[in-house]
């Protein structure tokens, strides 16, 4: 998932069963219309040493996987197809654009 400064999702992709998601993070950037100054991620993910203000901001991805997963459909993938996951999800993620 991609969000913007404001902790808002604006991308998704869906690694393949177990697989972890990191692989999929520079074609998800590649999609992004402007070239971002910094990017943080969340803590699943590898990440350098950068400034503390940066790393702080990664509480804006934690917290809109949280609102996400306040979903049952998206924290619990039971039986569901890739296709029918990611509509679920874009489905949250309009609710959350509303809502916010």
């Amino acid at each position: 998932m991609i969000a913007d400064g404001h902790g808002k999702a604006i991308g998704f992709a869906l690694a393949p069963g177990q697989a972890h998601e990191l692989p999929l993070a520079p074609a998800m950037l590649d999609s992004l219309t402007a070239i971002p100054l910094w990017v943080v991620a969340d803590k699943g993910d590898a990440s350098v040493a950068c400034p503390k203000w940066a790393y702080r901001c990664r509480h804006m991805v934690e917290n809109l996987w949280a609102r996400l997963k306040e979903w049952r459909a998206v924290a619990t993938r039971y039986k569901k197809t890739a296709t029918s996951f990611l509509a679920v999800i874009h489905i949250a993620a309009a609710a959350d654009w509303i809502k916010r």
